[in-house]
């Protein structure tokens, strides 16, 4: 679970870069110091979350779902536990 919140965390760090990013190139005329730390930023935090991402599926945090026809049919005709 820490993963997935880890994981749209990152992704919002990314988006308040890119919003700072448009931002800095709308408004800064001279000097684009400010545009080119937004996009570092931007890009390291994107390598970060492709590695938070590899590393939680490595170690099984992070699991895909199988949604196959077959897998949705099975999965929506199996019996349902009884309430104890």
């Amino acid at each position: 679970m820490i993963f997935k919140i880890l994981i749209f965390v990152i992704l919002g760090l990314i988006l308040l870069s890119l919003a700072s990013g448009v931002f800095f190139l709308a408004n800064d005329t001279d000097d684009q110091e400010r545009l080119i730390k937004a996009l570092t930023v931007r890009v390291s935090l994107s390598i970060l979350l492709i590695t938070v991402i590899v590393v939680g599926f490595y170690t099984g945090q992070l699991k895909t779902r199988d949604m196959t026809p077959r897998a949705v049919m099975e999965l929506s005709n199996s019996p349902t536990q009884p309430a104890h």
